[in-house]
């Protein structure tokens, strides 16, 4: 391959990636896919998973593409799917549109697809490349990666932390931590999620509404969850009252009162029981139920109390730890006790910063 024509792959496998972002938290249980289709040069169709997860990328740009795509490359973050689901294969439609040549970032790791999807185009004659923006597409696919490896989502920690790090005032009182410009990357954050996860500690303290509230983002804001071992969850809360307009999953333990359960269904709020691991909830046990239920990005915006116990037990896969310049009383609450602080350090690492206004973004990801 000329040095050239690989540019053009990794330009156009780019484009892809950016095509496939406008799917986040809009698509699960699929993975947000983008793909592209490009003849003699020229994109002649562009396509991303629709929200619900369908119809498919490929389908989308095959569609936009009609005719044009006969004897085309077409670009896709990742393996076209080979078995029949709630939609045909995507592999048989790139076949019967003529595609010449595939190429794919990455393997699906899911196991109905796994490598069947790229041998059976190779079966009918299509060139299929593999690995042009692998990197970046796993990044982009963790969430449905982690999903088919370890049957859990893909876990963000989002910390907003003061100078002599705290997380909130005395008596666990909400303090704006962050500026404007922080504040915004937060709701864009919630907007690609599947879903947002918080203690009822954070509730009681904050009645927080965890909804986007980026202008024409609006419509995208994610499930609201809440991990409430005795069911405390206020039927007044914000959360409580918005139910039917964005919904509300609240995780509590086999012991909890059930007359307060169906009190909170009666508002639409779904209730689900989990395992309990000495009065608290297992945090591994919940994911796992998350990842069965179809939820693939989650964002944990709970307080100081979750954000220690979801590190501590190895749960946290990145976090972004917004930095404020302000100073909270000494007597305020600590963004992390001392064994979350340990944790971060020891399962994640630093990979880059960013000024946000007059704070600063630490991106963390896993080690290993």
């Amino acid at each position: 391959m000329s040095a050239a024509a690989a540019i053009d792959d990794t330009r156009f496998m780019e484009l892809a990636l950016r095509l496939g972002r406008r799917g986040f938290g809009r698509t699960w249980p699929n993975p947000a896919v983008g793909a592209v289709i490009v003849k003699d040069g020229v994109i002649v169709g562009r396509g991303w998973t629709q929200p619900g997860g369908r119809p498919h990328a490929e389908v989308e740009a095959l569609r936009r593409a009609g005719a044009a795509a006969r004897g085309a490359t077409l670009y896709v973050t990742l393996e076209p799917c080979s078995h029949f689901g709630k939609t045909p294969p995507c592999a048989d439609a790139i076949i019967a549109a003529g595609i010449t040549r595939v190429v794919s970032a990455i393997e699906d790791t899911n196991p109905k697809v796994a490598g069947a999807g790229h041998g059976r185009l190779r079966a009918a004659g299509i060139t299929v490349d593999i690995g042009i923006g692998a990197e970046a597409a796993r990044r982009h696919h963790a969430g449905h990666i982690r999903r088919m490896t370890e049957g859990r989502p893909h876990v963000t920690l989002k910390l907003a932390i003061s100078a002599n790090g705290k997380a909130g005032g005395a008596g666990r009182r909400p303090l704006a931590i962050t500026a404007e410009p922080a504040r915004q990357r937060v709701h864009l954050l919630r907007g690609q999620s599947d879903a947002i996860m918080i203690g009822i500690g954070t509730v009681l303290a904050d009645d927080p509404m965890l909804s986007c509230r980026l202008p024409g983002m609006c419509q995208n804001s994610p499930l609201r969850i809440v991990l409430d071992t005795a069911l405390r969850l206020p039927a007044t809360s914000r959360l409580v009252q918005t139910a039917r307009q964005i919904p509300v999953w609240v995780v509590t333990g086999h012991g909890a009162p059930t007359a307060a359960a169906n009190a909170l269904r009666t508002h639409a709020v779904e209730v689900f029981r989990s395992a309990e691991t000495g009065g608290k909830l297992d945090l591994a046990a919940v994911l796992k139920m998350l990842g069965a239920r179809g939820v693939t990005r989650l964002l944990l915006e709970g307080g100081p109390t979750l954000a220690s116990a979801m590190l501590v037990a190895d749960l946290v896969d990145d976090a972004i730890l917004f930095h404020s310049p302000i100073i909270v009383g000494n007597d305020g609450i600590d963004a992390l006790d001392a064994a979350g602080a340990a944790a971060l350090a020891r399962h994640l690492t630093l990979v880059d910063s960013e000024a946000v206004g007059p704070d600063r973004r630490d991106n963390f990801d896993r080690r290993h």
